[in-house]
């Protein structure tokens, strides 16, 4: 019941298995049964209560508990509800499409003197304990066949009732495939440092691998804080973008009576709080095709609002001419640097290298932070040359290479 990222561990649990379309989601409790119970019932669907009448013996009796549920299935996954994976981890042990464990060769030694150790031979799990001495910790996370109940049973008679012991006596004759995960991609959580640990690994989680350097080392150190902070609060991924796009107005009406300061200082504030709507819905699992859709509309107003308040801050000090022509160079520019991306992996072609493009202001992060600084420096002119020339070369260079190393096709 403990909340991270404004979800309880069972919620995140949760969603997170809905995302690897299973068939059904079996939560076996035992400790405080009446309070988790309560709570889990609230997410219905696929989504079954267990009660482990004798969970005192041991996390094994809360595996016994589910075998009448999926005796009948060839595997079925097992995760611990405290252990907190990273979004591909899960995804990864099911690919293997046979009886498998997830574990972490490269523990922190913390991780390491309480886990459960995994003894490998050839990249399969033979023995599982904690008094071993192995390097490998098990994660928590297993796909198992309906014998390891059988297993489990000729453990507890060796006087071993616990899930280590039941999984041990099935490698015995049947190895588990071991599946690495990457350090630092998953928490036990055990006590509260564990869940200030799993905070923080969520919060640099956050991030995308297209991140530029204006996002990495500007935006999200701000963004992620503010997301977690938040999360718990009722504020969908949805209204945060139509927060960012009332933000976006509020700095193009400043900016177009000649506020430079402050129309800069929003224009960064807006720019920091556009990251905040993704990250709520990866944070607490939410994202969806329908949202993401409603982000890319907003941002394409917001960065038309933003431009043209620069133009009607620039009517006065130029030609109008000029004015026009660089409004609508940089307004051409931005709007179709992210759609040449959209469009690219809409189509699945091979996705140019955003983070060098990112380098040379390229990106929507970039663009901002340009119009930024040119506001607070008086020159709003010159912030609409930049845009126009930086997000014409993006542009370029995206659709170069694009085109360059995409796989010949037959038709449009």
């Amino acid at each position: 019941m403990l909340r991270l990222g404004g979800l309880t561990l069972l919620e995140r649990a949760i969603r997170t298995l809905r995302t690897l379309d299973l068939e059904q989601i079996l939560i076996v409790i035992g400790h405080d049964m009446a309070v988790v119970a309560e709570h889990a019932k609230r997410f219905g669907g696929v989504v079954s209560v267990i009660e482990a009448d004798s969970w005192e013996n041991g996390n094994g009796c809360s595996l016994a508990a589910a075998e009448p549920y999926v005796e009948d299935e060839d595997l079925f996954l097992l995760v611990t509800v405290d252990h907190v994976f990273a979004p591909d981890a899960l995804h990864r042990l099911l690919e293997a499409r046979a009886p498998a464990v997830l574990v972490d060769a490269a523990p922190t030694p913390e991780e390491w003197s309480e886990g459960t150790k995994v003894v490998l031979d050839a990249g399969r799990a033979i023995a599982f304990g904690k008094e071993l001495t192995s390097e490998v910790i098990d994660c928590g996370a297993f796909v198992l066949p309906s014998t390891v109940f059988d297993a489990h049973r000729s453990a507890w008679r060796r006087g071993d009732p616990s899930l280590a012991g039941a999984v041990t006596a099935l490698v015995a004759d049947d190895p588990l495939t071991a599946v690495p995960i990457a350090p630092g991609s998953w928490v036990d959580i055990d006590a509260p440092q564990d869940l200030a640990l799993a905070r923080d690994r969520l919060r640099r989680s956050l991030g995308k691998p297209s991140d530029g350097p204006v996002s990495t080392y500007l935006n999200r150190p701000i963004s992620t804080r503010l997301s977690m902070l938040v999360a718990g609060l009722s504020l969908s991924p949805d209204a945060v973008s139509f927060i960012v796009l009332l933000g976006s107005l509020a700095a193009a009406i400043l900016l177009a009576s000649g506020r430079g300061v402050a129309g800069g200082i929003a224009v960064q504030a807006v720019s920091v709080l556009d990251g905040v709507d993704g990250e709520l819905a990866r944070l607490q699992l939410r994202a969806s095709p329908k949202g993401a859709m409603l982000d890319g509309v907003l941002d394409r107003l917001a960065d038309a609002a933003i431009i043209c308040g620069f133009a009607l801050w620039a009517a006065p000090l130029a030609s109008t001419r000029t004015v026009i022509l660089l409004s609508c160079l940089a307004l051409t520019g931005s709007m179709l640097s992210m759609a040449s991306k959209d469009r690219a992996k809409l189509l699945n072609l091979p996705p140019a290298p955003e983070q060098w493009i990112g380098r040379l202001l390229g990106g929507r992060d970039g663009r901002l932070l340009i119009l930024a600084i040119a506001a607070l420096a008086g020159r709003p002119i010159a912030g609409l040359a930049a845009v126009a020339i930086t997000s014409l070369v993006a542009l370029s260079i995206r659709l170069s290479y694009v085109l360059r190393n995409a796989t010949p096709r037959t038709g449009r």
